[in-house]
């Protein structure tokens, strides 16, 4: 079989999609700043390679072996505090990692075909009409916001494979629910106390995508010699944050909970310039990538609640 070369492997969407590519068999190779001993443990078929971002290099014998390059290294955003530091940081992480990943390509011989990007719908700014909204599209344009600049820059970083010849998508992810981390963990923290947070006023949208799902859409993107370009990586259906949190509290809790609103003061107070994302409402269109073939197997939250929740 092929082998996957992986930046970005040890973070939530890598874990995930590592295991996915080796359970059908692929070769993974995860670059990673510090290599493991004895390959951690020696899962079959699975090795890593070093990389270092800031000092722009990389295990040239890596690239030369990979058919295929999924890109997802990138400081996470939802970390730390939106310190001016923080952000360069962000950025820089994205966009570095492109550029070495371009950098190995043209100067070593490889037999790569596709590089299959991360990016994020914080590309899209918030919904411009309430409470209907038109979904944003593939087509549209960068939002003149942190986020917005983050993901212009982080795909224009990694277009440069295209000039190679290299067939590149892109995956613009929403928020992704997984049992082993990220927003999924955060939402059911409170319950341990029967809370059911709900922030701010609760009815901003959220475009969402189950983690099985968006480790399809990866694979999708290996197989399918017809995908290129940018995708949105979101379930069909959208969900309020309210809508949401209640749905996880009746999972877990059944009726035990108590629902509280979080004021946006008290996040802005918490989270800092980071608040505007949590409390942001921004409807994400499916369209581009079901007319592409793809089917969801978590198309509604219902159906990723009950699995997250092992109902």
């Amino acid at each position: 079989m092929a082998t996957v070369l992986i930046t970005g492997g040890t973070g939530l969407i890598g874990k995930a999609l590592s295991e996915l590519l080796l359970r059908k068999g692929y070769q993974v190779i995860i670059l990673s700043r510090s290599v493991p001993g004895q390959q951690a443990g020696g899962s079959a078929g699975l090795t890593y390679a070093r990389w270092d971002i800031a000092g722009q290099t990389i295990d040239a014998t890596a690239v030369q072996k990979a058919d295929y390059i999924v890109h997802l290294a990138g400081a996470g955003v939802a970390d730390k505090r939106w310190t001016s530091k923080r952000k360069t940081e962000i950025v820089n992480s994205r966009i570095r990692g492109s550029a070495l990943l371009v950098k190995a390509m043209t100067e070593n011989p490889n037999r790569i075909k596709a590089i299959i990007s991360a990016s994020a719908i914080g590309w899209y700014g918030p919904d411009s009409m309430i409470p209907n909204p038109k979904p944003f599209t593939e087509k549209d344009p960068p939002a003149a916001d942190f986020l917005g600049e983050t993901c212009r820059q982080w795909e224009e970083s990694i277009e440069p494979v295209t000039q190679l010849g290299k067939r590149l998508v892109i995956l613009r992810t929403g928020l992704v629910l997984s049992k082993e981390g990220g927003a999924f963990k955060e939402f059911i923290k409170p319950l341990r106390f029967g809370i059911a947070g709900i922030l701010g006023n609760g009815k901003q949208v959220i475009s969402w995508i189950h983690i099985d799902d968006v480790c399809r859409l990866y694979l999708r993107g290996i197989e399918d010699e017809n995908m290129q370009g940018v995708y949105n990586a979101v379930a069909p259906s959208v969900v309020s944050n309210k809508t949401l949190t209640i749905q996880l509290a009746k999972a877990i809790k059944h009726s035990f909970y108590i629902a509280l609103y979080i004021p946006s003061i008290v996040l802005k107070l918490v989270l800092g310039k980071m608040s505007i994302e949590v409390l942001k409402s921004a409807t994400v269109s499916a369209i581009r990538i079901k007319n592409a073939g793809f089917s969801f197997i978590y198309p509604t939250t219902e159906s990723a609640v009950n699995q997250l929740t092992g109902k």
